[in-house]
């Protein structure tokens, strides 16, 4: 005999061990009969990504609508599929989000905005600037500063700012305690609509907080204020440069108050940098030598 022991190898391995070696193989053997490959062919990536964007940017589309979007696009999908495909999506946006997103956008021009940030001095001390922003043209409104922010304070300043409310409508704010009952009366009694954003949502007042960035990223990251007067200069003369000089990319290069081309005078004219903010930012002109 040639091997006399080899019964004794093959009862390392179980019975049991190669039922369980079966079983795996046959698990294998049924997800590769299931892929793509074998059994109901995939949905292309193309239609995927369709009814993903039909879903993020229709509140409310359910599977009978993005199902016939994408017949009269030609796209030959049961509305069973698409259903299927729509359940394992993860919610991306709640619907009233979706809301807020498109009231921004049709109320555009009617809005304003407002939002308090606070700035340190030189010796530590909390000042709080309070801005005023419209979203048509991006344009700053009114801007100011105290030491001691209350509600009294706020209405003063809305005060200065709205004298009537025409053209605006709708005035957006957060959840700030200064904000209170005697601010909403008075935004009432001028006319404007209060709109709250919802708790822990900056998005929804995003144009006063991207001014609040920039304002920080373009003067107060490079200045430290000696004093409540010294801040407020700084801001008056960086909101003076936002709405003359500086260029926004939402006003399709332009700025809050339509700075107008300057054409070349004459071929001999050079161009010329004007300090704007102590020499932080600069506006260029052309210069027509004498």
């Amino acid at each position: 005999m040639v091997w006399p022991r080899r019964s004794d190898v093959l009862d390392i391995v179980k019975p049991a061990t190669v039922i369980a070696w079966h079983r795996k193989g046959f698990r294998f053997y049924r997800c590769w009969r299931s892929s793509p490959q074998g059994g109901r062919p995939r949905v292309r990536e193309e239609i995927r990504n369709l009814i993903r964007k039909m879903k993020r940017e229709n509140a409310g589309w359910g599977a009978p609508k993005i199902h016939g979007e994408l017949l009269k696009l030609g796209f030959n999908i049961s509305e069973r599929t698409v259903a299927r495909y729509l359940r394992g999506l993860r919610p991306r946006t709640r619907k009233h989000d979706q809301c807020w997103k498109a009231f921004l956008a049709n109320h555009r021009e009617a809005i304003v905005a407002f939002d308090f940030f606070a700035v340190p001095t030189l010796t530590f001390q909390l000042l709080y600037a309070f801005v005023i922003i419209e979203h048509g043209r991006r344009k700053i409104l009114h801007c100011n500063v105290t030491a001691h922010p209350t509600s009294e304070w706020v209405v003063q300043q809305l005060k200065e700012a709205f004298p009537e409310a025409d053209p605006y409508r709708y005035v957006i704010f957060d959840h700030d305690s200064k904000f209170n009952v005697e601010v909403i009366q008075l935004l009432t009694a001028t006319g404007l609509q209060p709109k709250r954003t919802s708790i822990q949502a900056p998005w929804q007042n995003g144009t006063a907080e991207r001014w609040v960035g920039s304002c920080r990223r373009e003067l107060l990251d490079h200045i430290i204020p000696l004093n409540e007067r010294h801040l407020r200069r700084l801001l008056r003369e960086y909101v003076s440069y936002y709405n003359d000089d500086r260029i926004h990319d939402a006003l399709n290069k332009d700025t809050p108050h339509r700075r107008r081309v300057e054409q070349r005078p004459l071929p001999a004219a050079s161009i010329i940098s004007q300090s704007r903010l102590g020499g932080l930012h600069h506006r260029y002109s052309w210069n027509v030598a004498a």
